[in-house]
This record gives C-alpha cells, sequence and structure tokens, in this order.
C-alpha cells in the first residue's frame, strides 16, 4: 500500500531554478551515464534535482535497473516520489555519484554545503569509485572563496571553541553563525548540528584538513583532493 499524498511533484523546488536550461541539458548528459544495476549517489541541489528526474525517465522508458544513495532527506524524498529504488552505504557501495558545487577552482577544489547537507555529501563521494560534479558556467571561479564562505558542520556544545579555534588558526576575515529563514534560530543540519560560514582572503591548499584538526568539528564544506569529472552544459 502506498501513500495517496505526496510532498513533491516533477515541478517542486524550493524557488525558481536559475539557468534552467545549462541545467537541463547537464541532467540529460548524466541520465546518458546509466547502465543497467548502476548503484549511484545522488547529491543535492536543483540540478541534481533535475538529474534525477531524467534518470527516472531514461528508467520508464529503456527498463533499466538503478539504486540511488541519497545525500539528504530532500533527495530521498525526490527519490521516492520518483519511484527510484534506494539503499544506504551499509547496504551498498555507489559504482559513481553526482552532486552539485557552490564554487570550483582549477585546481578542481570545491566550495559545498549551501543546502546543509555537507558532512553526507562528502561521505558519499568518499565511497564513491567515481566522483561527477555537475555545475553551470556560474559555478567556476579563478579564486575560491570569492562568492561563498566555507560551511563548517560544529557539534552545538562546541561551537565557542572551534569559532575560537578558526580565529587562532585561519585569522578568517568574518565567521557567521548560519541563522534559518522559516524557524528560529540557528539552522540544523541533518545530524543535529549547526553550521559556520567562514570567509577567507585566500584559500591555501591543506586548508580543509585544518578545519578538520579542530575538536567540535564533524565536516567542512572544503573538497581538497577528491578529483572529480566535472560536466558542465
Amino acid at each position: 500500500m502506498t501513500w495517496d499524498t505526496h510532498f513533491y511533484n516533477r515541478d517542486t523546488w524550493n524557488k525558481e531554478i536559475s539557468n534552467f536550461e545549462e541545467k537541463s541539458a547537464i541532467a540529460q548528459k548524466l541520465a546518458m551515464r546509466l547502465t543497467n544495476d548502476d548503484i549511484v549517489g545522488a547529491g543535492s541541489g536543483s540540478t541534481c534535482f533535475l538529474t534525477l528526474q531524467a534518470i527516472a525517465d531514461r528508467c520508464e522508458a529503456e527498463n533499466i535497473n538503478v539504486t540511488l544513495i541519497p545525500t539528504s532527506r530532500e533527495i530521498e524524498m525526490v527519490c521516492a516520489f520518483l519511484n527510484l529504488p534506494m539503499a544506504s552505504l551499509l547496504e551498498k557501495r555507489p559504482d559513481w555519484c553526482f552532486d552539485g558545487a557552490d564554487e570550483i577552482d582549477s585546481d578542481l577544489r570545491l566550495i559545498k554545503g549551501r543546502g546543509g547537507a555537507l558532512f553526507r555529501e562528502k561521505l558519499i563521494m568518499s565511497a564513491a569509485k567515481q566522483a561527477v560534479i555537475i555545475a553551470d558556467k556560474t559555478k567556476l571561479v579563478e579564486k575560491l572563496g570569492q562568492k561563498f564562505p566555507i560551511p563548517v558542520e560544529v557539534v552545538p556544545d562546541a561551537l565557542n571553541l572551534v569559532k575560537e579555534q578558526l580565529e587562532d588558526l585561519l585569522s578568517p576575515k568574518a565567521i557567521h553563525l548560519r541563522l534559518a529563514e522559516k524557524k528560529d534560530g540557528p539552522v540544523v543540519t541533518e545530524n543535529g548540528n549547526f553550521l559556520l560560514d567562514i570567509s577567507l582572503d585566500t584559500i591555501e591548499k591543506g586548508t580543509e584538513k585544518i578545519i578538520k584538526s579542530i575538536v567540535g568539528v564533524v565536516e567542512s564544506g572544503l573538497f581538497e583532493g577528491y578529483n572529480p569529472e566535472i560536466v558542465s552544459g
């Protein structure tokens, strides 16, 4: 027995999708990568949302079997609506994964995590045999951090300690606790943690390791050394 009510439909997204035509073209490219019985890590963001739609269409049209491992509750809901089978990392390892990015530099370093799913995104990318980052032209930057700060997921009790350590180790221009827009107080991640957004003048190589060395940091949205394939429109 299935539910009659769904919170998603094919036109549902939390806001208007920018660069829609380019993102739709990227989604079609990704869907054509599917082979039968693929296990695929499914990332978050508007381009990933469109990609899941394209994957569902191809699976139905060509009778392709695929298993998705979502990076967030949101993507779980989308997969459920599209009748795409799901699994967890406890059950299966991804053959490949796709995800978006907020910024990408020439060294293939990424800033991710504006949606707050950075921990699971990095976990699935680490587990996948191949990582694909799907990005429209607005995500390519000459200098990492020029548009977005680095999100840092922090255990709530460690908030002050982490802020102090970040200031000592990295001398950031600014550190802000990310506040929610439709609830009082801070954004709460799917792991029940808070997010600090840190702005740096320059993001040197090795910054990710420095951030992760601080007790109380769960994960950072700085991705270094993953060497993903970039697919654009």
